[in-house]
C-alpha cells in the first residue's frame, strides 16, 4: 500500500513539476505588463487592469479548448488508441482556429464599449482602452496556446509546454520594455508598446507548439486536414466547460465592478485609480497563485482521464484522494508565502504609496483562502478529466447566483476593499467547495472507457 501511494506521488509530480513551472510562467506575462505599466502611471495601472479582465475573460471562455482536449486525448490514451488521440487533439486546434479568428475582430472592435461597460474614470478609460485594442490581435495565438498545451497534456508531457512558456516569458520581459520605454531606433510606444510585446511573444509561442502536436500527428498517420464531424464534436463537449467558465469569469468581473463602484463611489478617496489598481494588482497575484495550485489539477486532468480510458475507477479514487491531499499542503504553503510577503509586494509593482498600502490587507484576506483554493483546484481538475463538465456548470451557475447579489450589495453599503475580498473568499471560493465536495463523494462522474 505505502509503494503504490508513492507510486501515484512520483506520477502527480512527474506531471504537476512541469506543469508548476508552466503555469507560474503564464502569470508572468501580466505580472511582467504589470511591472512596465505600472511605472508609467497609476492611470495606465488601472487601465491595464480593466483591459486585461477582458482579455482574460474571452480567453477564459474557451479554457475548455486545454481542459476538454486534454480530458479527451487521455481517454484515448489510456484506452490505447494514440492516432485517435492526436486526431482529437487536431480537431481542438482547427475549433481555436474557428473560435479565434472572429473573437479577435469582435473585440478589436468593441474596445470602446467593452472598456465602458467598467464605468471607470477618464483618466482611465483611454490607456484601457489603447491596450485592448493592441492585444485583441493576440486572441488567435492564445487560443491555439491553449489547444495545443491541452494536447500535449493529454499525451502526459507537461515539458514541452513548460519549455514554451518559459521561452515566450523571456521574449515577452524583453520586448515589453523595448517597446514601452524605446531602444535605439525603435520608438517608445507607451502602454500600446506592452500590448503589442505580448502579442509578439505569444504569436511565437503558438507556434511553437503547433508545430510540435503536428509532427506527432504525422508520426502517427493523423490526416491534418480539418475534420469537421470530429471539430462538431469538440465544440458540444466544450458547451458545459464554457458555461462552467463563463461563471467563473462573471464572478470575477462583477468583483471587479464592485470595486469600480466602492472607488468611485466613496467621496474621501483622492483617486478612484487606487483602489481598481490595488484590486489590479491583488487579483494578478491571486491568478499567480491560483496558476500554482492548478498545477496538480492539471496532472488531475491527464491522470484522470487516462485512468478511466483504462477502466481502473479504483485506482481513480485513490490518485484523486492523494491529489486532495497534494492540494491542501500547496495552499497552506501558498498562504503561508503570501501573508509573508504582503509588506513588500506592492513596491515590485507601483511607486504609489497609497496603493502599497491598501494592498497588504487584501492580500492576508487571499492568504487566508489559499487552503480552500487549493482544494478547488484540484478537485475542478479531477471533474474535468472525467468528462463531468455537466455537473460543474449547473455547480457555477449555483455559485454565481449566490455570490453575485451578496457582493453587490456589500460594495452598496460602502465596505471598502478588504471586505469585498472577505466575501470573494468566503462565498464565491466557500460556496464552489461545498458543491465540488460534495460531487467528488458520489459515483456518478466515475464513467470509465474511451
Amino acid at each position: 500500500m505505502v509503494s503504490a501511494a508513492r507510486a501515484l506521488d512520483r506520477e502527480i509530480a512527474r506531471l504537476a513539476f512541469p506543469a508548476f513551472l508552466a503555469l507560474v510562467a503564464e502569470p508572468l506575462f501580466l505580472l511582467g505588463d504589470a511591472v512596465v505599466v505600472g511605472h508609467l502611471g497609476t492611470p495606465e495601472l488601472a487601465g491595464l487592469g480593466i483591459a486585461g479582465t477582458v482579455v482574460t475573460t474571452v480567453v477564459g471562455l474557451c479554457i475548455f479548448l486545454a481542459y476538454g482536449t486534454t480530458a479527451g486525448v487521455a481517454r484515448q490514451i489510456g484506452a490505447g488508441h494514440r492516432d485517435a488521440a492526436l486526431a482529437q487533439g487536431l480537431d481542438g486546434l482547427w475549433l481555436a482556429v474557428l473560435i479565434g479568428v472572429p473573437a479577435t475582430l469582435l473585440t478589436a472592435l468593441a474596445a470602446d464599449p467593452l472598456v465602458a461597460v467598467f464605468g471607470a474614470s477618464p483618466d482611465v478609460v483611454e490607456p484601457a482602452t489603447t491596450y485592448l485594442r493592441v492585444a485583441a490581435l493576440g486572441l488567435l495565438p492564445l487560443l491555439l496556446i491553449l489547444a495545443g498545451t491541452g494536447v500535449l497534456r493529454g499525451l502526459q508531457d507537461t515539458r514541452t509546454p513548460l519549455v514554451v512558456a518559459v521561452a515566450g516569458n523571456v521574449a515577452n520581459i524583453v520586448l515589453n520594455v523595448v517597446l514601452v520605454y524605446g531602444a535605439g531606433p525603435v520608438p517608445g510606444l507607451g502602454i500600446a508598446g506592452s500590448a503589442l510585446g505580448s502579442v509578439l511573444a505569444q504569436t511565437a509561442m503558438a507556434l511553437a507548439l503547433v508545430l510540435t502536436v503536428v509532427r506527432a500527428a504525422r508520426r502517427e498517420g493523423a490526416t491534418l486536414r480539418p475534420h469537421l464531424p470530429g471539430v462538431r464534436a469538440a465544440a458540444r463537449a466544450g458547451v458545459p466547460l464554457i458555461v462552467r467558465t463563463l461563471t467563473l469569469r462573471a464572478s470575477l468581473l462583477v468583483t471587479t465592478y464592485a470595486v469600480v463602484l466602492t472607488a468611485t463611489a466613496d467621496p474621501d478617496l483622492d483617486s478612484a485609480a487606487v483602489p481598481v489598481a490595488t484590486h489590479q494588482l491583488a487579483m494578478t497575484l491571486w491568478g499567480f497563485l491560483a496558476f500554482v495550485l492548478d498545477a496538480i489539477a492539471i496532472a488531475a486532468q491527464a491522470i484522470t482521464g487516462r485512468y478511466l480510458g483504462a477502466g481502473d475507477v479504483a485506482g481513480t479514487r485513490e490518485v484523486t484522494r492523494r491529489m486532495v491531499g497534494w492540494g491542501v499542503v500547496s495552499g497552506i504553503a501558498t498562504g503561508l508565502l503570501l501573508a509573508a510577503a504582503s509588506p513588500w509586494l506592492g513596491a515590485l509593482f507601483t511607486p504609489d504609496a497609497g496603493v502599497r498600502d491598501a494592498l497588504v490587507p487584501v492580500l492576508l484576506v487571499a492568504a487566508l483562502a489559499q487552503p480552500v483554493a487549493g482544494v478547488v483546484f484540484v478537485l475542478d481538475g479531477v471533474l474535468i478529466g472525467a468528462g463531468d463538465g455537466r455537473y460543474l456548470a449547473w455547480a457555477g451557475v449555483i455559485v454565481l447566483a449566490g455570490y453575485a447579489p451578496v457582493v453587490l450589495l456589500t460594495s452598496g453599503l460602502g465596505a471598502g476593499l478588504p471586505w469585498l475580498w472577505v466575501v470573494f473568499s468566503v462565498v464565491f471560493m466557500g460556496g464552489r467547495l461545498v458543491t465540488l465536495v460534495r460531487r467528488a463523494r458520489g459515483d456518478a462522474w466515475l464513467v470509465a472507457g474511451a
